[in-house]
């Protein structure tokens, strides 16, 4: 992780980084602000373009926080600048998607629909094709809260491994398994 904590972060044009007190690292771009709370011991130090954190020893958690914050605050640029996009894929027979404003509405295969109230930051579209599994597309600047909605969405019907039904990622692998063989 050291390796990661010691690489330079450049700031690009348009975002104003800045440390305010209590080591909270605030970040604001053209897609929105963010802002993270950095422990004391890591030291963020911004010159001209350019953030650099560093660690008081080679303690294995100081080592391992050092990584940890530097990933973070990139992250946090790159999202302010370009932002992050998730989609997944409903498979199953029935299965559906409908948004209307920032409520998503599921329908998974059980005997009711399913509300699920997605936050102001993240932007959700749903997308059917006929003969082809519903797409609901969720993109925001906050790459831990857009994975936090996509583990919760998830979570409502996750997939299966025998029929490979549920809700995926588009373009990942699940890994299926044979069933029961049928007796002679």
């Amino acid at each position: 992780m050291s390796r990661i904590g010691k690489k330079p972060i450049q700031i690009p044009a348009g975002v104003t980084l800045e440390v305010k007190a209590g080591n909270v690292v605030s970040v604001k771009g053209p897609k929105g602000s963010l802002e993270q709370v950095v422990d004391q011991d890591i030291t963020v130090a911004v010159e001209e373009n350019v953030v650099t954190l560093s660690r008081p020893t080679e303690q294995k958690r100081h080592k391992a926080m050092h990584g940890l914050y530097r990933a973070l605050i990139q992250n946090m640029i790159v999202g302010v600048t370009e932002g992050y996009s998730k989609e997944m894929e409903l498979v199953g027979v029935g299965y559906k998607a409908v948004t209307k404003g920032q409520i998503l509405e599921m329908n998974l295969g059980y005997s009711h629909s399913i509300f699920m109230e997605i936050p102001a930051e993240v932007k959700v579209e749903a997308e059917s094709a006929k003969g082809k599994s519903p797409i609901v597309k969720l993109a925001s600047h906050d790459k831990q809260l857009l994975g936090q909605v996509c583990a919760k969405i998830r979570s409502l019907r996750p997939v299966e491994p025998y029929k490979g039904k549920g809700i995926k990622f588009v373009g990942e692998v699940i890994r299926r398994k044979a069933g029961k063989t049928a007796a002679k």
